[in-house]
């Protein structure tokens, strides 16, 4: 395995910059997920590591090597394609081999490798059939099988599991997750989809019309998203975000909007006088007997909770409801804070201000 810079890489099609002057740093054995919405750029970063794709400024360095200028099979990368890209007139065992094959590796040497990978993803008897006699889950193990095999310093992911469907998904999340916890491997990964970045990542990398906007741990990007993009990005439902202003008086400061106050800490009285949006993240509202005036407008039912959406002043909030109060459409309520400290951004910048200190 090994660790893989990306150093201030840009990337043109034409006249437009589809990477503009990305650097992370992936360490040896970590899990790095590269998400974002589509043509936010995260494809064309997964093909310029693996040399699909060339770069038009920057470096890219696997390990020890500077890798800028090497075709794909100089780089000792296997990537996982979103298709599976199985040679359909192919045994799973001669799919999963197949680049064995092209380096002439011997017979003996082939049915090995291709033996422990199977043994890793559960394809021991399943080496035999042809991927049209496979189901999309095992399509799926046997093109990571194929790259398993290759034994190489990187794997890369380019949306494996959106073709599967939404319980076949979650499973395969796991055997992933598996699979890097048993190999150690160095893993890029890529998806549009916030959940299977903060349930499978060691770090996320959260990207936007070609920007890094944030690289941190998935706990480090929902507690202090760096900008208005990640907090609404990162987080199911969304963050909610209130345009207002910070009153600072002798004995409370508030946060004042068109829909009612609500209670601050002392510290945020740091940010008075000036225009900002809260943000809240839907669990931290709660129903109380003051705050923010608003109606509920729909309903939907999650089984342990229930989230409800609720008009304040003509903008929609959503407070996830873990109580299950007998709430129904039309009701008028009111919202407070709950336990945690709630998020201060720019409204002209979408960066988060700095913290106020208590």
């Amino acid at each position: 395995m090994a660790k893989v810079h990306i150093d201030a890489v840009r990337k043109f099609f034409g006249d437009v910059e589809v990477l503009k002057n990305i650097d992370i740093a992936i360490e040896d054995g970590e899990f790095l997920v590269l998400v974002g919405p589509s043509g936010c750029g995260k494809s064309t970063l997964l093909r310029s590591i693996a040399g699909l794709e060339g770069i038009s400024g920057g470096r890219i360095r696997i390990g020890d090597e500077d890798v800028t200028d090497r075709p794909p099979k100089g780089r000792d990368v296997a990537m996982v394609f979103q298709n599976y890209a199985l040679y359909p007139h192919m045994t799973v065992a001669r799919n999963m081999g197949f680049s064995l094959e092209l380096k002439r590796a011997s017979r003996a040497e082939r049915e090995a490798a291709v033996r422990k990978a199977a043994e890793i993803l559960g394809l021991t008897d399943l080496l035999g059939r042809y991927p049209r006699q496979l189901s999309g889950g095992q399509r799926q193990r046997v093109a990571m099988g194929r790259a398993i095999v290759r034994d190489p310093k990187v794997f890369l992911f380019d949306e494996p599991l959106s073709n599967l469907d939404a319980k076949l998904r979650v499973t395969m999340r796991s055997e992933i997750k598996q699979l890097h916890r048993r190999l150690g491997s160095t893993i890029v990964y890529v998806t549009h989809d916030q959940v299977e970045a903060m349930t499978m990542a060691d770090r996320i990398a959260v990207m936007h019309g070609g920007v890094l906007e944030q690289l941190g741990t998935p706990q480090e990007l929902y507690e202090r998203p760096a900008n208005r993009f990640v907090a609404t990005f990162i987080g199911s439902p969304a963050m909610n975000l209130i345009g207002g202003e910070v009153v600072a008086e002798a004995d409370r400061t508030r946060f004042r909007t068109g829909a009612g106050t609500l209670p601050l800490p002392p510290e945020a009285a740091a940010h008075a006088g000036r225009p900002l949006e809260l943000g809240v993240r839907p669990e931290d509202f709660v129903l109380a007997d003051t705050g923010l005036a608003g109606t509920v407008v729909q309903i939907d039912p999650m089984g342990a909770e229930q989230h409800l959406f609720i008009d304040i002043g003509g903008s929609q909030i959503v407070v996830i409801d873990r109580i299950r109060l007998d709430s129904v459409v039309g009701q008028q309520v009111t919202i407070g804070l709950g336990g945690r400290a709630p998020h201060f951004f720019d409204p002209a910048s979408g960066q988060r201000l700095a913290e106020p200190r208590s």
